[in-house]
Order: structure tokens, then sequence, then C-alpha cells
């Protein structure tokens, strides 16, 4: 599961893509490694991981990883090709979610695409041009589905009818987000397409160093615009966290303090970039290591085991299950165990956050 960094020119989506993939260079278990030149890995803090080392004494202690793309910058148009818009719709097709930076600071020496700042208008300007490709999807497909239903076809009758309810609502000029079919093969259909604007959205905030909270009534009109659409805003100062990646923990601590940070805003962005991709974590913890696995929410538990190993998941006979608070409270896995805290979980168990687990096998 990866996420997309778009935005429109000079809002700051380059700063911030370099400031998160730097903060990774400081993990030796997920080092930062740059896969193409606008790729990068980077960690999911999860202060969980440091509450079970404390109980679990182990060698590493490995967190969950988020691909992130630097999608290339967007000028209306861009469905159109302009600019560079057909690189960009490509890459934007290919991720999970997005993440919209948004310029909510005003700085003279970094002019503004559009001649004024107004982050409604910005977020507008790559809605409407991503709603504009997306259409163009639904009427070439529309039209491939209506001549194939033609001769009776089942299956494209049911495409077409999921193309018309998507070119309705494009029509009002309102994104794909949030459309389901209560038919599961109508639900694939519509998956299948990959529109853009059905992608999940975070919006961060990028400010400057006068208004780290995100008080300002730029954030605001942002902070609105999400609630509107069912969204989250994260504020980030783009500027102040690159200079925070380049620190030693020591100095970060400090720069952190100083500016009334309990941790890099970057850190809060990989959390919710990670909610947003409707992924969630539970934890394997032993003697070699302890670990985050990336699941959805949702996963069953062969289909958690199964990130593992797939003969996990093809052998899953049963999971032995607690969770972090047990451990804090017990201490060990042994007292759990006789505490009667321990839960031991079926093929029909839907995996929980932050579930510790063992898996017991056979192939």
């Amino acid at each position: 599961m990866e996420a997309g960094i778009v935005g429109l020119p000079n809002v700051g989506k380059s700063t911030l893509f370099n400031a998160l993939t730097a903060a990774g260079i400081a993990s030796e278990n997920y080092p930062f490694c740059t896969i193409e030149p606008n790729v990068g890995i980077v960690n999911v803090p999860d202060p969980r991981l440091e509450m079970i080392h404390k109980y679990i004494p182990t060698d590493k202690v490995i967190p969950a990883i988020l691909r992130l793309v630097d999608i290339a910058g967007i000028v209306k148009g861009a469905s159109e090709g302009e600019g560079l818009g057909n690189k960009f719709l490509s890459h934007i097709r290919n991720v999970d979610a997005i993440l919209h930076v948004v310029r909510c600071f005003e700085n003279g020496d970094v002019i503004h695409v559009e001649g004024k700042v107004d982050p409604i208008s910005d977020i507008e300007t790559i809605d409407i041009e991503l709603m504009l490709a997306d259409m163009q999807t639904v009427e070439l497909a529309k039209q491939k589905a209506a001549k194939t239903a033609r001769s009776g076809n089942a299956e494209a009758k049911s495409r077409l009818a999921v193309l018309e309810v998507c070119a309705t609502r494009l029509a009002e000029e309102k994104p794909l987000r949030g459309l389901t079919f209560d038919n599961p093969d109508q639900q694939k259909i519509f998956k299948g397409y990959q529109f853009l604007t059905a992608k999940p959205v975070l919006y961060l905030a990028n400010v400057d160093e006068d208004d780290i909270q995100g008080e300002g009534e730029l954030v605001q009109r942002v902070r609105q615009r999400a609630a509107e659409e069912g969204g989250e805003v994260v504020v980030v100062c783009g500027r102040l966290e690159a200079e925070i990646a380049e620190l030693d923990e020591a100095d970060q601590k400090e720069m952190l303090e100083s500016v009334g940070l309990e941790e890099p805003a970057l850190a809060v962005v990989a959390r919710a970039a990670y909610h947003t991709l409707g992924l969630q974590s539970y934890f394997t913890a032993g003697k070699i290591e302890i670990r985050a696995w990336t699941i959805p929410i949702g996963a069953t538990g062969p289909q958690a085991a199964g990130v593992i190993h797939t003969d996990f998941e093809r052998g899953f006979i049963r999971a032995e299950i607690f969770s972090v608070s047990d451990l804090e409270q017990y201490h060990t896995e042994k007292a759990i165990r006789e505490a009667g805290k321990l839960r031991v979980e079926g093929k029909e168990y839907v995996m929980k956050d932050g579930d510790i687990c063992h898996f017991l096998f056979n192939v």
C-alpha cells in the first residue's frame, strides 16, 4: 500500500516528501531507501512498540512502514495533458491514497502558481482536474460497455449501471470518494476502474513557523472543507520539519520543545496516512525481534498470519492473542496466561489494532 503526495507547484510538496523520507534514516531496521527518484519508505511511529520492548527484551524492534510517492505537481489543464499532466495522472492512479499538500502560508519569496494564496481554490483546482480525468474514463468505458450490453451480456449491463451512477455524480461536480454499491459484483467493478476521485484523501496544511498549531484562518478553511468531506487535516510546517529531520535525536528533542511540539509533525502525518489507507497493525514479540505487521482493517486471523508467510494462512489452526494493556498490567506472557487473559481465536476472528499474536499452523 502506498500514498501519493500531490499539490500545486510551490506549496511545499517536495520539501515535505524530503523531510518525511529523511526521517527514516535514523532507523537501522528500515533505513530510508530510494526505490525510484520519487519513491521512499518511511517508518510509522508507534509508541506501543516501546511499551512491548519494556517487558519483552529483544535485539530488534521493527515498526510498520509506509511507501510514499512524490507525484509531479499539477496545473490547470492536467487532465488534457498540460504541464506534466499525463505523468501526474498515471502516477496518482497507481497509489492507494492521496496526501494533498495545501499551502497555508504567505511568503513573497515563494510565488504561488495562481498569484494568490487560497487553499480552497488550490484544492478545487486539483479536484476538478481529477474529476475531468475520471469523466473521460467513464465515457470511454460506457461506450464499450453499452456496445457489449446490447448483445444481452449480463456483466456488461452491470458494468454500465455502475458507470451511469459514476457519470451522474461527476456531472454534479462531486468526487467518487465514499461511493459504494450494495451489489458485491458492482462494488468490485467500481474498484477495478481505480478512479482518481475515489481515492481517500488526507490534507496536509503546510504552515509557516508563526502558526505551528494551525490556528490561522487559512488552515481553518481547510479544516472546514475536510469536515464536509469526512476527511482529516494534519498541520505541518515543511520548512521546520526539514530542519528537524537533519538533527540527531537529542537536538531534535530540544528543537521540538522550543516550538511547543511533543514529536515531529511528520510522525503524525505517517500515522494519519496509515489510517487513511485503512490499515492497522498487530504485533509479534519474542527474543529475536518485536515487529509491527500491517493489515487492512477488518482482516481475519488467517489473513493476518498470511502477511508473515502464505503457509501461515494456508495452514492456520488458531491464534493466541493478548493486548498491549494486558502486557502493561501483568508484565509477562506467563502471568497473562495464568490470569486467563490469553485469548485463543479461530479462523473467523477479526483482528483488532494492537493485538499481540502467536499463530499456530500446520502445512
